[in-house]
Order: C-alpha cells, then structure tokens, then sequence
C-alpha cells in the first residue's frame, strides 16, 4: 500500500508550479500503478490523436528549451534533421556528471515513465523507431528503476509494436557508461554508445542531427527537457507558457548545493525567479547558513563562471545570465559564504576537470594538469609571485579572453565574453578555466597572500647549462 510522503530525499516542496516533479509527493511515484492513477501516458494518447507535424509544432510553440545546459530550443533542434535520411535516432543524454547537479537522477529515480513517456511522444513528433537512454554509470538505481518501468510499459503495450494498437512503433534500449564527465558532451555519449571510448568528435559537422549515431540522423536531448512533454500533451503550449516569462516559458528544476539553510532540488518558473529568491525565499533556501554573508555562487554547474552579490536580483533566465558573463546551464548552483577560501574552491573544480580530462586536446590534455599543480602548489605555501600571471596565461591558452582584472572587484566587474572562445574540441577545457578566472579576477587578493616565502626563480643561461639532462652526452 503507498504512503503519502512529503517529499523524496533531495527534493523540496515550495508550493509553485509543478510540470515534472507532480509525482514526487508519492514514494511509490515510480512504479506504472501510480503512473496510471495520475494521468500517465495520456499526453501519448493525445499525441497519438494528433499528425506528428502537430506534435512537433506544438513543442516549437511551447518554446521548450533544452535542460541539459545549452538552454536551445527542442522543438528548433528537432527541425535540423535532414528528410528522407533514415533511420532517425533519438539518444537521452541522462549521463548527468556536471559538479553540482543531480536533478535528472532524480527524474529517472522518481518518475522514470514520465521520461519514457516522453520519449515516445518524440519519436512520434520525428518519426523515429528506435531511442536510447544513456545512464550515468553510478546511478545503479535509476539503472533499476528505467529498467523495471521498460518492462513494464512494453509489456502494457506502450512501448513496442503497434503502441495502444496504432501503426506507431518504437524500441527503447537502456545503456549506461562507466562514468566518465566527458560522456555527457553529445558527441562523446555517441562515441561511447557506438562502442568506442568516450571521446568527443572533431568538429564539423557540429550537430548529430546532421551525422550522429552510426552515422545517422541523431537528436539528443535531456531528460528533463523530455519529461516536459506529456504535460504539455496534456495542457497544451498556452498553459505552458502562462509560466516562467515570455523567453524562457515553464518551470525548470535546480539543484541548490553549498552554504544555505536548506539545499535541495526545486521546481522553480524560468525567468522570473531570482538567485535572491532562490537563496533567501522562505519558500528555497531560506537564507545563508549560520546567517553569513554570501561571497559568491556557481549559476549553472561547474563550468559556469563565478556570480557575486551583485548578480543576487539577475532572473534564473539564459540570455539575462549568459549577458553578464556566464550561463544557467545544467541547473546546478554551488553558494558560498564569506568563509569560504577562493584559492581552495577554486582548486576543488579544477582538480575535478584535470581528472575527468579525456586527453584528446592537448591544450586541456596539459592545461588542467598544469592548473591543478601550480593551485595546488600556492596553497602549500609554495607559490611563486608569477605564478598568478602564469594561471592566467595558461588559462588564456585552453579558453583565449581577454580576463581584465578590475582595479577596484568589489565595484564589480565587467562581463566576460560568454560563451567562452576555446581551442578544445569540447567545453571541459574552458570549463577549468572558470573557476581560475573567476577567483583571481575577484580575489587577487587571496592568491597574493599565499605567496609569501618564495621570491620568483629566474632562468640565466647558466642555469640551463647546468641543469640535469643538459651536459654534453646527457
């Protein structure tokens, strides 16, 4: 018998707008019974009903935008497949590995036939026969949870021949990886499903849409950005869009880590909810921990660039944040009080990008390494007066700036530019570069006082002369 539970671990209530989290409220919310008692697959049902050209406008309509970090429109991304080139993929990019998120494992933990049923309303929408969902390799439970919930639905007869006894057909297969960071960039996840290491292509051609798995016409999409679809099946684009504000309509999930009173998971209206909402609102986070001050705040995952206090009233909305320098992206926000020491946050990232580096591009190959080393090296006392200068020019070799440092940051500073440039294939090289370039131009000062004892180690010839492994025959 379900009980009646007032939130899942890691989710939180706050009384707003629920478009994929209406089931979490139950601890039984995964399993079909439950699925069916609360409207499951009718929004499959009403699209059925419908052309699949109808079906595609209305997600173009709704101006459904990607949750996986880039914030594109899906119902845009749909119409980049080229006609008449079958067979048409869809790939479920649920590798969630961005520091600081965790909001799609609790998709696929909580409501894993929302995400299946919005699968199949995608593959009727592009006329699509075969899907994939790709599963992070440490989330065993999400694994066990899709996988009981495929079974189920094939054996209702929603997933399989002839779905709910149309002429409409789809397979859905289950993978995961080994849990590698890189997988969740499209092209790396496709490498991997194909059997290869999980390493991103070179570029062009830029979408899979064009040339993706085997080869063929691929659209990858989030899991949350697939969850929105049999609401809106159900409700259709005008009660969609009567949340969130006109650019970025509906609701997103965000996931509130770090310094304040209650972290979570939240459902929260795209473009009208601030950081300052989210932060102190009684109905979020309810204020900093130990009522400190806060120093500064991660937007979007841990690839974004660095906020500050003066970016408290900026809206949870993509072109807003993109504008002042950095990006919502996966919905992941790190918040950190004045406590907190710069130079160690800032290593934290960068050890975590060096680590998860697949060693393809040289520039992030050798760049993170050397990022780590010379961080890690200023925190234990060993720092040397040029290494700020040296950060900076490695950082300004994986992801070109320019990084102005502002005479006076607490005036604030001025917006880098955003997306960053890079000379990597993918983003996991720039992506080290923001937490180096946010802290030192913010917190030089921090840099400049754990460099106390050594002075810089100058090169003269007749240092190189004498060094190991540069005599005659060495």
């Amino acid at each position: 018998m379900s009980h009646f539970v007032p939130h899942a671990p890691g989710y939180v209530d706050n009384g707003g707008p629920k478009i994929v989290t209406s089931r979490f409220e139950y601890d039984d919310s995964f399993t079909l019974e439950r699925y069916e008692a609360t409207d499951g697959y009718e929004g499959l049902r009403r699209a059925l009903d419908r052309t699949p050209a109808q079906v595609h406008d209305e997600v173009r309509d709704a101006t459904v935008l990607g949750r996986g970090g880039a914030g594109f429109p899906a119902g845009v991304k749909w119409g980049f497949m080229p006609p008449g080139k079958f067979p048409y993929y869809l790939v479920v990019n649920g590798d969630e590995s961005e520091p600081g998120t965790y909001k799609d494992r609790l998709l696929m933990e909580r409501d894993p036939h929302q995400l299946i049923e919005g699968c199949l309303i995608t593959c009727y929408a592009l006329g699509l026969a075969q899907c994939f969902l790709y599963v992070r390799g440490e989330m065993a439970l999400a694994q066990e949870r899709l996988a009981r919930a495929l079974n189920d639905a094939y054996a209702k007869g929603y997933v399989g021949k002839n779905i709910l006894g149309t002429d409409f057909s789809v397979d859905i297969t289950l993978t995961w990886g080994a849990g590698a960071y890189i997988v969740g960039e499209e092209t790396a996840l496709i490498e991997s499903l194909e059997g290869n290491r999980g390493m991103p292509r070179l570029k062009p051609p830029y979408f899979p849409a064009a040339i993706g798995l085997y080869g063929q016409p691929t659209i990858v999409n989030n899991v949350e950005t697939l969850s929105n679809l049999p609401w809106l099946m159900m409700n259709g684009a005008e009660a969609y869009k009567q949340f969130g504000s006109e650019a970025s309509p509906g609701t997103r999930m965000v996931a509130i880590s770090g310094h304040v009173k209650r972290p979570g998971v939240y459902e929260i209206e795209q473009g009208v909810t601030t950081f300052r909402d989210l932060f102190y609102g009684d109905d979020f986070c309810q204020g900093i921990r130990d009522d400190n001050e806060l120093k500064m705040f991660v937007p979007g995952g841990g690839s974004a660039p660095w906020f500050f206090p003066e970016q408290l009233d900026l809206p949870l909305e993509g072109r807003v944040v993109g504008s002042e320098g950095s990006m919502l992206g996966s919905g992941a926000i790190m918040v950190m009080d004045e406590t907190t020491d710069a130079v160690k946050a800032a290593l934290r990232l960068v050890r975590f990008y060096a680590r998860e580096s697949c060693g393809k591009c040289t520039p992030c190959r050798e760049g993170t390494t050397w990022e780590e080393r010379v961080l890690q090296r200023i925190l234990d006392g060993e720092g040397r007066p040029s290494d700020i200068d040296m950060l900076l020019d490695i950082a300004d070799n994986i992801s070109p700036g320019p990084y102005p440092v502002a005479a006076d940051p607490t005036q604030g500073l001025d917006a880098v530019p955003f997306p960053p440039k890079q000379t990597t294939i993918c983003p996991l090289g720039p992506s080290s570069v923001a937490p180096i370039t946010s802290t030192i131009r913010r917190f030089r000062h921090e840099y400049d006082a754990k460099i106390t004892k050594r002075d810089a180690i100058p090169v003269t010839a007749a240092a190189m002369t004498t060094a190991p492994g540069n005599s005659e025959g060495g």
